[in-house]
């Protein structure tokens, strides 16, 4: 049972106020509410409430600026922080002025009352402020959808740690993207960040790539040089697709993670290493360690926190703001104006992106430089997106998928996947991946539709409750997404 407190809201809207001030009080809570931030510091300051709940945007004050002055007087007292912007640089502004929890709008009651009591248990100890970077209100990441505010707040959270990450998706959604924001927003904004794709380097080249060599070490190494480990000193270094590291450049890998050291090749001298490992991957990690292909020590040691960023299909609500970010970037490097109309955008909506966010980046630039109109049509995008108009719409009317039994789309997509590669084959493990892929969104919306309830999942999945717990832990679903129940009464957004 979680201990009841008294709480301070603070929201511009008078329907939040009420229905939180019913919600909190309905549990027990004592609740006061106001309208604006002046009210709620000289409470605040009066030594009132054991816990704040407050929008960002407030008539008289924003709650950024309201923050360090609450933590300086109440340092102990946490705070919640809402806000309809619900931006990349909100989550990281509300982790950095020291809020306990960030929440987007539209929120989840039921998670709320769930933060409050946590909340509310914890030893009242908490860090000192974080001064924030001085940067520009620039987005690294875009888009509002459900899926891009979890990966936001995850990213808040992991700001100030030193924890190793692993991102996993598809290519084209943004990993190093997401690497990048980590680094520049984290405490080694300062240090180096350095990047190096395990895909485009020769095998006998990788470990000199990451730790460097002496001279003489092999024939053609005439000096001395540097590797990635030494470059990324005091930084981070970013392991982009790592499926594809051979496995003795894992095996050394693996030792520098467990004793912070490494020697270069041909080298004696144990060196020290301060970096941060932020590593990437569009393949199954474990399908590749089940074909003896990826060490699972390793794997343990680079999954401590494991981040899945959504394919763009996954989040089509985000495209508009995407397509007016790369439109005002091509007119920043002095591209005309451009705009989508509705009959356009209703097209992208529909349409799957294979090549996700950087598809539709290379659309959006091809549109800009090619194109003489200021508005982009519809049939535009069609020719754009399926080759020609007339058969683009036939299949725009067809459906990408959504429409036809499971097993049609699935064949579908699988002969474009298939036609990606030529006339070569996919990688090994297709099995594997395919049942992967599967899997993860059918236990995350059995999880939903029963509101997180893990008995009556497994019954509805017709499997054995360990076996889905062990599956859950496996795939990496996120359980605190799916009790989320989407369109409940307890969704709440301001204009």
């Amino acid at each position: 049972m979680s201990a009841h407190g008294n709480i301070l809201v603070a929201d511009d809207d008078a329907a939040i106020r009420t229905v939180l001030n019913q919600a909190l009080s309905r549990v027990g809570h004592q609740v006061r509410v106001t309208s604006n931030a002046a009210t709620l510091w000289r409470w605040v300051t009066a030594g009132e409430g054991d816990l704040v709940i407050t929008d960002v945007v407030m008539p008289d004050e924003n709650a950024f600026d309201l923050l360090p002055r609450i933590r300086k007087a109440r340092p102990d007292l946490p705070v919640i922080v809402m806000s309809a912007q619900n931006t990349f640089m909100t989550a990281i502004r509300a982790s950095e002025a020291g809020a306990y929890e960030y929440l987007p709008k539209p929120f989840d009651l039921t998670e709320l009352l769930s933060i409050v009591g946590r909340a509310l248990a914890e030893p009242r100890s908490r860090p000192v402020e974080k001064k924030a970077p001085e940067t520009p209100e620039s987005m690294p990441l875009v888009g509002r959808s459900p899926a891009m505010q979890d990966i936001y707040r995850m990213l808040a959270r992991m700001m100030q740690t030193d924890l190793t990450v692993m991102i996993g998706g598809e290519s084209g959604t943004g990993k190093e993207l997401v690497a990048r924001a980590l680094h520049e927003f984290g405490k080694r904004r300062n240090g180096p960040f350095v990047a190096i794709n395990m895909a485009a380097i020769p095998r006998d080249l990788i470990e000199s790539e990451l730790f460097g060599h002496e001279k003489g070490a092999f024939t053609g190494a005439q000096q001395r040089s540097s590797g990635r480990f030494e470059q990324a000193e005091g930084g981070t270094l970013f392991l982009d697709e790592i499926g594809d590291m051979p496995m003795e450049a894992q095996t050394r890998l693996l030792r520098v993670l467990q004793q912070g050291e490494y020697t270069t090749v041909g080298g004696r001298t144990p060196i020290k290493t301060d970096v941060r490992i932020v590593a990437a991957t569009n393949k199954d990690l474990r399908a590749l360690i089940n074909q003896g292909l990826f060490r699972e020590d390793l794997f343990y040691r680079l999954n401590v926190v494991p981040l899945r960023l959504p394919p763009l299909r996954e989040r089509t609500e985000d495209i508009p703001d995407l397509v007016r970010h790369f439109f005002a970037q091509a007119e920043r490097e002095g591209l005309p104006a451009k705009r989508i109309s509705k009959g356009g955008f209703d097209a992208m909506m529909r349409y799957p992106w294979p090549g996700n966010v950087r598809e539709l980046e290379n659309l959006v630039r091809r549109l800009a430089a090619l194109y003489p109109q200021e508005e982009i049509s519809e049939e535009i995008i069609l020719n754009e997106l399926y080759g020609s108009a007339p058969a683009a719409k036939s299949q725009a009317e067809e459906g990408t998928g959504s429409d036809l039994p499971l097993g049609q789309a699935v064949e579908r997509y699988l002969q474009r996947y298939f036609r990606g590669f030529g006339a070569g084959l996919p990688p090994p493990g297709l099995y594997h991946r395919v049942l992967a892929e599967v899997e993860y969104p059918l236990i995350l919306a059995a999880l939903a539709a029963t509101q997180g309830n893990q008995i009556r999942a497994a019954e509805l999945l017709g499997l054995n409750r360990n076996t889905l717990r062990k599956k859950i832990r496996e795939l990496g679903v996120d359980i605190y997404r799916a009790t989320r129940p989407s369109g409940s009464i307890g969704s709440l957004q301001t204009e």
